[in-house]
């Protein structure tokens, strides 16, 4: 057996193809089982109402924390090219124009960096951004709901839950190549 692993030869448009639909399968596949851990989550006293338009936020929150992985992953490829060819494609699917779709995801980026800050832990950030947009705040026990802060251990399980919503740019570097 050969000590090396051939990899295919990718370019940024299959890149993105790969990617835009994993990240909607993944999201049409996995949203419910999101929904249902929050709804059965101990931390909450009552049952949360998740918003009419939480779908299209999960996906919004997932879009722009993997494209913040992606970052830290592709520093040697043009990462604006790939940035690009996802907002086309993303737009394209959802019926809006580059930059309506682009300002919805500066929007987003924004949203859940002022959640996060001081922290830069994506992952974090995205679940404390899930938490505000959902509105979970009003169903938690009064001392966390007090402080308009989610209760951590509600976070650190969802957290758990979203990391499986992270695209592994490792692994298909591994199997790809640009």
């Amino acid at each position: 057996m050969l000590g090396f692993s051939i990899r295919k030869k990718t370019d940024t448009n299959k890149l993105s193809n790969i990617f835009v639909n994993s990240l909607i399968e993944l999201v049409e596949n996995g949203y419910q089982d999101v929904i249902e851990m929050i709804k059965d989550d101990a931390v909450f006293v009552s049952d949360p109402e998740i918003p009419s338009n939480a779908k299209q936020q999960f996906l919004l929150i997932l879009i722009v924390g993997n494209v913040e992985f992606l970052r830290d992953r592709f520093e040697d490829y043009s990462v604006e090219e790939i940035e690009l060819e996802i907002v086309q494609k993303f737009a394209n699917i959802y019926g809006k124009s580059e930059a309506e779709f682009s300002s919805l995801i500066v929007k987003t980026a924004e949203y859940i960096s002022h959640y996060n800050f001081p922290s830069k832990n994506i992952l974090y950030g995205m679940s404390k951004a899930i938490f505000r947009k959902f509105n979970l705040s009003d169903y938690q026990e009064s001392y966390f709901k007090s402080q308009n802060v989610p209760n951590p251990l509600f976070i650190k399980r969802l957290d758990e839950v979203l990391i499986n919503f992270i695209w592994d740019w490792d692994v298909f570097l591994k199997k790809y190549k640009l």
